[in-house]
């Protein structure tokens, strides 16, 4: 049996606002409508389906394995937004990265809270 990860659905105050936000600092192309969603298509087929609703937004975790190269740009439209952002999870070391596993990583928040990852090495993958 093979079992793969398709989607998610992402709630948000205003879906493309959020959506347009995770797209940009990815590198990622123009978010889509369908149905009721915004999505996010991401490389490995995988979509982010942005929903709007009236409330709280629970704030969730969404991580992204991307290359060194690409985490060279999203850091930079970070800084060039002045988006504040985080070597860990707990938003403790503001304007810092780190180098787990070998890597490079580092958090940052969307519009709605919600608490995004990038990592070059997968956890476990290398040294402390």
């Amino acid at each position: 049996m093979a079992v793969e990860f398709n989607h998610t659905i992402v709630g948000s105050r205003d879906k493309r606002t959020a959506a347009t936000f995770l797209a940009g600092m990815l590198g990622l192309p123009e978010p889509t409508p369908f149905g009721p969603f915004i999505v996010v298509q991401l490389d490995n087929g995988v979509s982010l389906d942005f929903i709007e609703h009236d409330g709280d937004i629970a704030s969730s975790h969404y991580a992204f394995l991307i290359t060194e190269t690409d985490f060279d740009a999203v850091l930079g439209r970070l800084q060039n937004q002045g988006v504040t952002y985080y070597a860990d999870p707990f938003h403790s070391k503001a304007g810092e990265i780190n180098t787990d596993d070998g890597g490079r990583g580092l958090y940052f928040e969307d519009p709605n809270g919600h608490n995004l990852e990038v990592i070059t090495r997968t956890y476990g993958s290398g040294s402390e």
